[in-house]
């Protein structure tokens, strides 16, 4: 997965947006101003931080070395996901993952303003 292919992938969500509250090097896409990806789309190698269930986030760092804890973010809930150690179609599995875990902790006016076409 290229930079652009995941941001394009990123702000493809429902109200997704792109924000740079850190500065102009980090991306952060954000659902109904929750940040769910974080990323610096310049450095090479790509990474992205995720938002991830605690327990499959165990997992996850067990099974693949790309995935690890998330540095300066909660390392229970916060993933950093080397993008080019793994497969594109697990890193938008990981990504959507996030946005949703993202849109179930909103409250449920904005879940059900999210699900309006």
């Amino acid at each position: 997965m290229t930079p652009d292919q995941l941001r394009t992938f990123c702000l493809a969500f429902n109200d997704a947006v792109e924000d740079f509250p850190f500065g102009p090097e980090a991306s952060v896409f954000k659902v109904a101003g929750k940040m769910f990806a974080l990323a610096s789309l310049d450095a090479r190698p790509l990474r992205v931080n995720l938002k991830c269930d605690p327990e499959i986030a165990l997992r996850l760092r067990a099974e693949h070395p790309s995935i690890a804890p998330c540095w300066h973010m909660n390392k229970r809930h916060w993933n950093t996901v080397t993008v080019s150690g793994l497969p594109d179609r697990l890193v938008r599995e990981l990504i959507e993952d996030s946005y949703d875990l993202v849109v179930a902790g909103l409250p449920k006016a904005t879940r059900l303003r999210l699900d309006r076409p």
